[in-house]
C-alpha cells in the first residue's frame, strides 16, 4: 500500500510539474532567439523584449481572474480550459504576422497557460497537510525545474535548425500532451463548492481577505519581491551572455540551463535543511545570502578585471538561493487557507508575475539607455534586499502595514 501511495504521489507531481513548467517554457525557450525574431519581424530586440512583459501581464491578471474560478468550480476542468487556449495561442503565434500581433498574442497565451501554475500550487494545498508543503513543494520544482534547465538549449537548437518559429510549433504539441494528460488521468482535488461566490464584490472581498492576512502579506511579497529579481535576470540574459560576454546561442543555453540548475539544486537542498531548521529561517538565512552576493555584483561592475567571472558565478549563487526562498515562502504563505487557497495560490502568483511585468519592462528601459548590465544586475539586488527587509520584519510592523493597506482600500 505504501509503495502504491507513492507511485500514486510521483504520478500526480509529474503532471502538476508538467502543468507548472509551461511558463518557464514559454519564457525560456524562446529567449536565444531574439535576435532572430527581431530580424525576422523586421523590428528590434526592445519590441520583442515587450513580448516578455504582455506575457507577464497576462499571466499576473489571469491567475487573479481565474483563481476564485478553482475555488467554485474545482481544479481541474478549468485547468482543461486553460490549456486548449494557450495551444491555441501558440500556434497563432508559430503563425504570426508582425511583432505587434505577437505581443498582443502573448497575453492571450498567458492568460491560457497561468491556470497550471494556479492549479499545481492549489492541489498541494489540497491533498498534503501544511507541514508538508514546503517538501511538495521542493519536489514539485525539481519536475517543473527541469524545462528552464532544457528550454533554452532547445531553443537554441530549434533557432539554428528550423528557425524560430518552431519553438512554438513545439509549445503547441507539448501543450497538446499536457491537455489529454490532465483529461484524462488527473483527479478532481475539491470539487464544486456552491458556497464560493463569483460575485465582483465576493470575488474582491475574498482577495482581501487573503491579502491582509498578517502572515500572508509577510510571506508573498518577500518571496515575490526574490522572484522579481529572477525576471530581471531573465529580461536580460540574452543581452548578458550574448551580447556582452559574447557567447554564442548554444553556449547561452548550456549556461542559462546551468543557473536554472542552480535553482532546481537549491530547492532539493532545501528539503534537507528542513528537516533540521524551521521553514522561516531558512527563508530568512538564505534570503541574506542572496542580498549579499547581490551587492558584491554591483561592486564587481566597477572593478572590469572582475567583473565577468564574479557576474557569472554570482548569478548563480542568486538563483540557488531563489531555490530555497521560494518553496517556503509559498508554503507558508499559503498555510492560513483551505477554503481559499485557489484564490490564494492566485493572488501569490499574481502579485509575482505583476511585479515580473514591471520589472522586465523597466530593465527593457534601462537597457535601452543605459547600454550596460549595469541595470540588470542593481534591479536584481533592490529586489532581493527590500524582500529580506519585509522577512525580517516582525509581525507588528507587518500589521502597520496592513492598516496602511486598509486606509487606501488596497
Amino acid at each position: 500500500m505504501g509503495d502504491e501511495k507513492r507511485n500514486s504521489t510521483l504520478g500526480l507531481i509529474l503532471i502538476l510539474g508538467s502543468m507548472a513548467a509551461i511558463g518557464p517554457l514559454s519564457i525560456d525557450m524562446y529567449l536565444p532567439a531574439f535576435n532572430d525574431i527581431a530580424l525576422g519581424l523586421n523590428t528590434d530586440k526592445t519590441q520583442v523584449g515587450y513580448t516578455l512583459t504582455s506575457y507577464f501581464i497576462g499571466i499576473g491578471i489571469g491567475q487573479l481572474l481565474f483563481g476564485p474560478l478553482t475555488d467554485r468550480y474545482g481544479r481541474k476542468w478549468p485547468t482543461v480550459i486553460g490549456l486548449g487556449v494557450f495551444l491555441i495561442s501558440a500556434f497563432a503565434i508559430y503563425n504570426t504576422p508582425n511583432i505587434e500581433f505577437f505581443i498582443g498574442i502573448r497575453v492571450l497565451m498567458a492568460l491560457g497557460g497561468c491556470i497550471g501554475m494556479i492549479t499545481s500550487k492549489a492541489i498541494v494545498r489540497d491533498l498534503f497537510p501544511p507541514e508538508d508543503t514546503a517538501k511538495v513543494f521542493s519536489f514539485l520544482m525539481l519536475v517543473m525545474g527541469i524545462a528552464p534547465v532544457i528550454a533554452p538549449t532547445i531553443g537554441g537548437f530549434m533557432v539554428a535548425s528550423f528557425g524560430w518559429r518552431s519553438i512554438f510549433l513545439l509549445l503547441t504539441i507539448y501543450s497538446l500532451i499536457i491537455f489529454f494528460s490532465v483529461t484524462f488521468l488527473l483527479k478532481e482535488s475539491k470539487g464544486v463548492d456552491p458556497t464560493v461566490s463569483l460575485k465582483p464584490l465576493a470575488v474582491a472581498k475574498d482577495y482581501r481577505t487573503v491579502f491582509l492576512n498578517s502572515w500572508f502579506l509577510r510571506y508573498s511579497m518577500a518571496g515575490s519581491l526574490a522572484y522579481a529579481g529572477m525576471f530581471a535576470y531573465i529580461s536580460g540574459a540574452s543581452f548578458i551572455y550574448m551580447d556582452v560576454f559574447g557567447l554564442s546561442q548554444q553556449q547561452f543555453g548550456w549556461t542559462f540551463g546551468l543557473n536554472a540548475g542552480g535553482y532546481i539544486g537549491g530547492a532539493q537542498i532545501n528539503r534537507l535543511f528542513l528537516k533540521r531548521w524551521s521553514s522561516s529561517l531558512v527563508c530568512k538565512r538564505t534570503m541574506l545570502l542572496q542580498s549579499m552576493v547581490a551587492v558584491i555584483m554591483v561592486i564587481s561592475f566597477f572593478i572590469p578585471v572582475l567583473s565577468k567571472g564574479i557576474t557569472i558565478a554570482g548569478i548563480w549563487i542568486y538563483l540557488f538561493c531563489l531555490g530555497f526562498i521560494t518553496p517556503n515562502t509559498t508554503a507558508q504563505a499559503l498555510a492560513p487557507f483551505e477554503k481559499l487557497a485557489g484564490t490564494a495560490s492566485a493572488l501569490i502568483g499574481g502579485i509575482q508575475m505583476l511585479a515580473g511585468a514591471l520589472i522586465t519592462g523597466l530593465v527593457s528601459v534601462l537597457l535601452s539607455v543605459n547600454g550596460t548590465i549595469f541595470p540588470i544586475i542593481l534591479v536584481m539586488t533592490i529586489c532581493s534586499i527590500i524582500g529580506m527587509i519585509l522577512l525580517n520584519l516582525g509581525m507588528k510592523s507587518i500589521r502597520r502595514l496592513k492598516k496602511v493597506s486598509t486606509v487606501f482600500h488596497f
